[in-house]
């Protein structure tokens, strides 16, 4: 199927890995140009090259730089050869803040989650959904977590800070942009192969008592498909959420979880 956006740009955030780099293999794949948006410059160049190399790529320009802050946004949308604030898709995804128990917290780590997992995916929603307005496409996901339906215990400031965006989404996502051409979805993971989870199940597993390996192998069968899910599986739901196939498809939390999450709503 061509899902009809070969040649207009994406702004991907958190691409130089897992999850990120699965949705902008699956961009590339189908020929759109990509601003790809890491904070660590080794690793986000080399997903670049790997990206350019695909079977009909289009433009591939990596910025290193850190989007929750001012400067890092400003950084993505001025690059050199780049399309501006030209974009037609964007995917606001960042790195969940650290588990742990709500006592511990404080103010700045609040700030920080916050920042992250709500207000920058925000900011940069306001500085090109008017543009994607006038052109009369647009396409905006936002990765949050099954946590903003079933919330877990030991990731509060995650919990907190998704359910956030989830909110804020929910309202935009049905004024006058539905009518403009523009969807925003927030796409939902549930457990994934990537250094994320791995970091989360140490947590879990230290919490406990027990072996990573072993609360892993518990987590993989406490899913209906009985495994991880891989960061090209959720690159291809991601990929046709932008397609002009998807137009339909507006305000909505979509799980991507093996059939994990229990309930009909």
């Amino acid at each position: 199927m061509d899902f009809g956006i070969a040649g207009k740009w994406a702004l991907v955030c958190g691409a130089s890995k897992g999850l990120g780099f699965g949705c902008a293999r699956a961009l590339a794949e189908e020929g759109v140009n990509l601003v790809i948006l890491a904070r660590t410059e080794g690793p986000l160049q080399e997903a670049a090259d790997s990206l350019r190399a695909l079977p009909g790529a289009g433009k591939v320009i990596a910025v290193a730089a850190d989007v929750a802050t001012p400067e890092g946004r400003a950084a993505a949308l001025s690059v050199p050869g780049g399309p501006g604030d030209a974009i037609d898709i964007l995917l606001n995804n960042a790195g969940g803040p650290p588990p742990g128990d709500f006592h511990d917290w404080d103010e700045s780590d609040w700030q920080a989650a916050l920042s992250a997992n709500m207000l920058t995916p925000i900011a940069l929603i306001k500085a090109l959904v008017d543009g994607m307005a006038t052109r009369g496409f647009g396409r905006i996901v936002n990765v949050t977590s099954v946590s903003v339906k079933a919330p877990i215990a030991n990731l509060g400031l995650s919990n907190g800070a998704r359910s956030g965006l989830t909110g804020f989404v929910a309202g935009i996502a049905r004024g006058p942009l539905a009518r403009q051409g523009v969807t925003i979805n927030n796409l939902l993971p549930g457990a994934f192969a990537t250094d994320r989870l791995i970091a989360t199940i140490a947590n879990e597993a230290q919490g406990k008592g027990l072996a990573a390996d072993a609360v892993l192998d518990d987590r993989r069968e406490s899913i209906p498909a009985g495994r991880l899910g891989t960061p090209d599986e959720f690159g291809a739901v991601f990929a046709f959420l932008c397609s002009r196939q998807a137009g339909y498809i507006n305000g909505q939390n979509i799980l991507c979880d093996g059939g994990a999450y229990p309930g009909t709503h």
